[in-house]
């Protein structure tokens, strides 16, 4: 999850299953939307997407060959440990449930542990 005006750094590429360019901010994000363009079930791929009323973006929203929405807010391991970092995922979670996604495609991508 990223403001909605993030400034930082970002890697800037043209994805055949993202409309436009598709602009990754780390490692997970860029990791997880090459992942997701190999999968013959994604149709479409979108990142940092705006969550309406608030001032945050989800950081990967697919649509699947059966229409179906599934998240992914990406994440370091050691933030999981914030509780205001914990406050910004639940908010993401109840946002998108709200919005139709099932329980089980509202996920999240962790780095490895090391």
């Amino acid at each position: 999850m990223r403001k909605k005006n993030y400034k930082g750094r970002c890697e800037k590429r043209s994805i055949p299953k993202c409309e436009g360019i598709c602009k990754t901010y780390d490692d997970i994000q860029r990791q997880m939307v090459d992942l997701l363009s190999e999968n013959e079930t994604v149709k479409e791929i979108r990142c940092n997407v705006p969550m309406d009323g608030s001032e945050y973006t989800s950081d990967i929203v697919c649509t699947m060959e059966d229409d179906t929405i599934i998240v992914y807010e990406c994440c370091y391991r050691n933030l999981l440990k914030r509780p205001s970092y914990a406050k910004l995922l639940q908010q993401s979670r109840k946002y998108w449930l709200g919005h139709g996604v099932k329980e089980k495609d509202w996920r999240l991508a962790v780095d490895a542990e090391k």
